[in-house]
């Protein structure tokens, strides 16, 4: 069976690439790490692929705003090129600034605006899954890192009306384990419905703040050292994998079949 190929695009600050390619090639992917530049020299390069991600990083190092000046430069030269790639059955994921990026790009609705408290906010959130896309199969709740400035999503009350009839929203965040266990508030950014991820082209498109990428092993959770004396009290195994890696897992087993 032939595997789904993976364009990570990279350039300009993003920084989460070798992760996210890494992740994919674990779970039975192939990937390529591109700059934007190569892409937009050689657009036909996306005919190859069944996934793009743009990932988290600081792009143009959010001066112009986050993912405001990355976004617009994909807009004006790749947007074409882009919707041709979605016009496929294919998928695409904005992963933090990535989303930041999408939005901006015009390919999700809404922005992605300064916290509540207007500073960088890094530590863990939980999750819950709110439709059925094809990245969130068989997910219910999720524990991930975030690490924003900009990550409170925004949109008029209509964008946000429209996002509930399509079935668009696609995580909130929720009082869980993780954020519990350090007595922090659910919603880390002030983010208008608890969102923190969506979706579009039916749910093959989506965006969202936290960092699966960097939650991929058990041993990334904040609490694990916590979790390792429970399993080894209770004669259990400890995991290897992480909440974070399903995401990829199902986007890989998306082509199967296919």
């Amino acid at each position: 069976m032939k595997k789904p190929h993976v364009i990570i695009f990279s350039g300009y600050g993003l920084n989460t690439e070798d992760e996210t390619k890494a992740t994919f090639e674990s779970v039975g992917a192939t990937a390529d790490i591109v700059h934007l530049n190569d892409v937009i020299a050689k657009p036909s390069i996306l005919k190859k692929a069944q996934i793009i991600v743009f990932g988290g990083g600081f792009a143009y190092g959010d001066h112009t705003g986050a993912g405001k000046a990355y976004g617009n430069k994909v807009r004006h030269h790749l947007g074409k090129e882009i919707e041709k790639f979605l016009a496929r059955d294919t998928l695409m994921a904005g992963i933090c600034n990535g989303f930041q990026i999408i939005t901006s790009a015009g390919f999700l609705p809404g922005a992605l605006i300064a916290n509540d408290v207007p500073r960088y906010n890094a530590r863990w959130v939980d999750l819950e899954v709110q439709n059925d896309s094809p990245w969130l199969k068989g997910i219910k709740t999720i524990s991930v890192p975030i690490a924003h400035g900009e990550g409170k999503y925004f949109a008029p009350e209509e964008t946000l009306e429209q996002l509930k009839k399509d079935d668009a929203i696609a995580l909130k965040y929720v009082e869980g384990e993780t954020a519990g266990h350090f007595d922090m508030p659910a919603n880390p950014n002030g983010s208008l419905e608890n969102i923190a991820g969506i979706t579009g082209y039916g749910g093959r498109v989506l965006g969202l703040m936290p960092h699966p990428e960097r939650a991929v092993r058990f041993t990334q959770l904040p609490h694990w050292t916590l979790l390792r004396e429970e399993y080894i009290r209770d004669d259990r195994p400890m995991p290897k994998e992480g909440p974070g890696l399903q995401l990829f897992r199902n986007a890989v087993q998306y082509f199967h079949g296919k």
